[in-house]
């Protein structure tokens, strides 16, 4: 292979980086008498995975990256909504997130073709979406990719502190009931943590998380399974419970349902590495036969959740099942290793943008000690914050109203809208509209679920401080 074509082939790699190729120029003259003979670029075609996912691998992975804490908090997110309100809820919040991952994924597929590269990262799809747009914005395609990248970043650390969080509740209810006399708290329980979820994030290539993703879908199963049994044991009556509940909890339970479902940092990636990339739209396709499976799962969890436990629904279901029975706590036990087992999937997808910015320094020395330095070095970080705020609920309801809302709803829809700016909306426009309205139900989601979970985080403070200084006065 000579040294040029050794050349086009370094640049067709999924991770180079958007600036690297300014303008995403074509080779064609536009005068060129052979430019309408010349065959389209199949971006699919110039694909150099070294490891493909398989198109069942990719569905295990967006099952995995779907549906984590975020289910068992649904009945908690019918609390504070009602069963009507919580279903049709639930239904819009799930069409609208299948609908605006199908919206980055097209776009991506497209503007591939246009700077004929193979592949593209979200943060890459939001800079070309930019590139290739009005003329006006062009120059912002550097900036955009930069801030999606960082923005991704943060946001999957987040969801990290919520599986810790989790993971922490859950070991510690096991064991307080088993060996009450060896109490901890849950900031123990999170630091506990650190030294597996470091050895685990060093898995560096998707595929071989597949196992990890497959068992941990498995375990979910038995999980779900016996979960559904105490959930639908002695079902009170529906109408013990509220239809629509006040208006003032609904950011709550908006927030929450965003970040169950939301899976836009994974997509791209899982897209980029699969074996068959043309499935992953479509009908039925990758991501809406996952969709399906995770809206349906999610209602019915959320519905009967919340008519069993009522008011009681706590930020994950299992914690809610009965401590004196052995089968109940062994599944509060297998849910933490099913997030566990998950933790490096979702890892993936901050690492995959640091691993960008390591390929850009001119040495491969000491590349690999840098590697492990990092990823204990987050994983170090990720705990300490999770120790730091362990109420799970609230937690959840922040994430999802902060990132996910702007991430999952706001971005795709802002990209869409830039990159049909001079192609067109279709009939009357409607693309146009409905881009808008996706933005708005952002903002109203990140706005008012992020005061109300802000609110409810500091009075949740503010009561554990009463607490301590109660128990201090009646120990001293």
């Amino acid at each position: 292979m000579s040294s040029k074509e050794k050349q086009d082939v370094e640049n067709f790699k999924s991770t180079a980086d958007l600036t690297s190729n300014p303008g995403f120029q074509s080779s064609l003259s536009i005068d060129s008498k052979d430019a309408c003979h010349e065959k389209a670029y199949n971006p699919f075609e110039h694909r150099q995975v070294e490891h493909p996912t398989t198109t069942f691998g990719a569905i295990a992975h967006i099952l995995k990256a779907c549906i984590g804490t975020g289910v068992l908090a649904m009945p908690a997110a019918f609390k504070n909504s009602g069963l009507i309100a919580g279903v049709i809820g639930t239904l819009f919040a799930g069409l609208v997130c299948t609908h605006t991952v199908q919206l980055v994924v097209s776009i991506s597929q497209k503007v591939c073709v246009e700077a004929k590269k193979p592949s593209m990262s979200f943060a890459e799809t939001c800079g070309a979406a930019f590139e290739f747009g009005p003329k006006r914005v062009r120059t912002w395609h550097g900036f955009v990719k930069t801030l999606i990248d960082y923005s991704i970043a943060v946001t999957y650390l987040s969801v990290l502190c919520v599986y810790v969080v989790f993971m922490g509740s859950s070991f510690k209810e096991v064991i307080d009931f088993y060996y009450p006399e060896y109490i901890f708290s849950i900031q123990a329980y999170c630091i506990a943590t650190l030294v597996p979820l470091a050895l685990i994030c060093q898995i560096r290539n998707l595929k071989y998380l597949v196992p990890f993703s497959t068992l941990a879908n498995i375990l979910l199963l038995v999980v779900f399974g016996i979960t559904m049994y105490y959930v639908f044991i002695d079902l009170p009556p529906i109408t013990d419970r509220e239809m629509v509940a006040s208006i003032t909890t609904w950011p709550l339970f908006m927030s929450t349902v965003i970040f169950a479902m939301e899976g836009i940092g994974v997509v791209m990636p899982v897209e980029n590495e699969m074996k068959n990339p043309q499935r992953f739209l479509g009908c039925p396709g990758v991501w809406n036969t996952s969709m399906v499976i995770v809206i349906s799962l999610f209602g019915v969890v959320g519905f009967f959740g919340y008519v069993q436990f009522g008011d009681a629904a706590k930020g994950s279901v299992t914690l809610n099942l009965p401590e004196d029975h052995m089968v109940a706590q062994a599944t509060k036990v297998l849910m933490a290793i099913v997030i566990f087992f998950s933790f490096a999937l979702q890892f993936y997808v901050p690492m995959e943008f640091i691993g960008r910015l390591l390929k850009q320094r001119k040495s491969d020395s000491y590349n690999n000690i840098i590697q492990i330095s990092i990823r204990t070095v987050l994983v170090a970080i990720v705990v300490a914050i999770a120790a730091a705020f362990p109420n799970l609920e609230l937690v959840i309801s922040f994430v999802g109203a902060i990132f996910f809302s702007t991430l999952g709803l706001f971005i795709p829809a802002m990209i869409d809208i830039v990159y049909n700016w001079d192609r067109g909306f279709g009939c009357l426009k409607y693309r146009l509209f409905k881009d808008i309205l996706i933005c708005i139900v952002s903002v109203v989601a990140l706005v008012s679920g992020a005061y109300v979970s802000v609110v409810g985080m500091i009075e949740d403070f503010s009561k554990s401080g009463d607490s301590s200084h109660v128990a201090n006065e009646t120990f001293v």
